[in-house]
């Protein structure tokens, strides 16, 4: 079995992309906090309009938008979502 470590990893290929995170519950938070400490400089979280968690996000320095409006802004830059599921 192959482990990786932090040292695999070139964080370079997401830090200039915008990376919309779907869900703000306790994986979609944390995933958002460590893409912004790692360094990604355009993290957004996607939440249905009138969403609880969209003040905790907004609250914690992330843009909150739509599923489709965050779906148009990360693909714009031909980025990525993040779909985060609670089990």
């Amino acid at each position: 079995m192959k482990v990786y470590y932090d040292r695999d990893a070139d964080l370079g290929i997401i830090k200039n992309k915008k990376i919309a995170i779907v869900g703000y519950g306790s994986q979609g938070h944390a995933h958002a906090q460590n893409l912004r400490d790692s360094g990604v400089a355009e993290v957004a979280i996607a939440l249905r309009p009138g969403s609880a968690s969209a003040k905790k996000a907004e609250g914690a320095g992330f843009k909150v938008m739509s599923n489709s409006e965050a779906a148009a802004w990360a693909a714009n830059s031909v980025s990525w979502l993040l779909f985060t599921v609670a089990g």
